[in-house]
């Protein structure tokens, strides 16, 4: 799978930071190098920004960095600084969620819960445009057209694993209120979705389960190349970025805990049909 401009730079970042620690330096001593403040090298081993090579150049001489790995990184440097893919109508994506998005069909699995919303991959067209007409959203077409270039990550020749598990709230809390022909509509397209592409999975988490209190909504993202796993935060100021090793495993074990509770693939099945069966008599009426 070819790696996409964010993910190269997060992995040019975590090289920077592994030379840096070999060679005994801190980043205080990294930034005097360089006449920038401390702040900057921890977003450039982060991957929050791109790193001029001559800069590069400065950081690998003083780290005595071998030239295999010295040409490896600049090679890095050159491609991770390339941008320009958020123009047009993908301006429209926030941009504290554009590195998720640019990560996201480079990722190995992804590991998503969601308590009372469908998340956007998932989401069926009819959901989507009445999400986006109560949010009054003021250009649909640019979103509508981001969220369904985000679904072809499934449609990759390698797609990551995507597991989500969906809490039930998420199918009684329709966008603007109870919806049953937003619901079935929604249910239908997860049924389908579900069986067309064989890395993705899908787990309901029923209210009668036995937990003791489930999270907020957070995704686990891990990669199989150099790129540092981390966990996203969606929240009403923007979007969180977790990568510190302790608290990635906190994470990891609340999935773990999640999954124990939820339904199995072919259980969550029977429980989507069973639901569209019940609103489709409410359509109906």
């Amino acid at each position: 799978m070819s790696s996409t401009v964010t993910s190269r730079r997060r992995q040019l970042g975590n090289e920077i930071r592994r030379a840096r620690v070999a060679a005994g330096m801190t980043q205080q001593e990294v930034a005097a190098l360089l006449g920038c403040g401390q702040a900057k090298i921890n977003k450039i081993e982060n991957g929050a920004v791109s790193v001029k090579l001559s800069d590069l150049r400065q950081m690998l001489e003083a780290f005595g960095t071998s030239k295999t790995e010295a040409d490896m990184m600049t090679a890095l440097a050159r491609t991770s600084g390339q941008r320009g893919q958020w123009s047009g109508y993908r301006s429209a994506v926030p941009h504290w969620f554009r590195t998720f998005t640019d990560l996201e069909p480079a990722a190995s699995e992804i590991l998503s819960w969601h308590g009372e919303r469908i998340p956007g991959p998932l989401q069926s067209e009819h959901y989507m445009l009445k999400q986006f007409s109560e949010a009054r959203a003021t250009d649909v077409t640019a979103l509508v057209r981001n969220r369904l270039e985000r679904k072809q990550v499934f449609e990759l020749k390698r797609p990551p694993f995507y597991r989500f598990i969906l809490g039930e709230a998420a199918f009684r809390r329709m966008p603007g209120g109870p919806s049953p022909s937003v619901a079935l509509d929604q249910v239908q397209h997860l049924l389908e979705l579900e069986k067309s592409y064989p890395r993705t999975f899908i787990h309901v988490l029923p209210f009668d389960t036995r937990l003791s209190f489930v999270p907020n909504d957070f995704t686990i993202m891990r990669f199989s190349d150099a790129t540092r796993d981390f966990v996203f935060i969606e929240h009403a100021a923007g979007g969180t970025y977790i990568d510190d090793e302790g608290d990635f495993e906190l994470f990891v074990d609340a999935w773990d805990r999640l999954r124990g509770a939820a339904l199995e693939r072919n259980e969550t099945a029977e429980f989507l049909e069973k639901l569209a069966q019940d609103l489709r008599a409410q359509v109906q009426v």
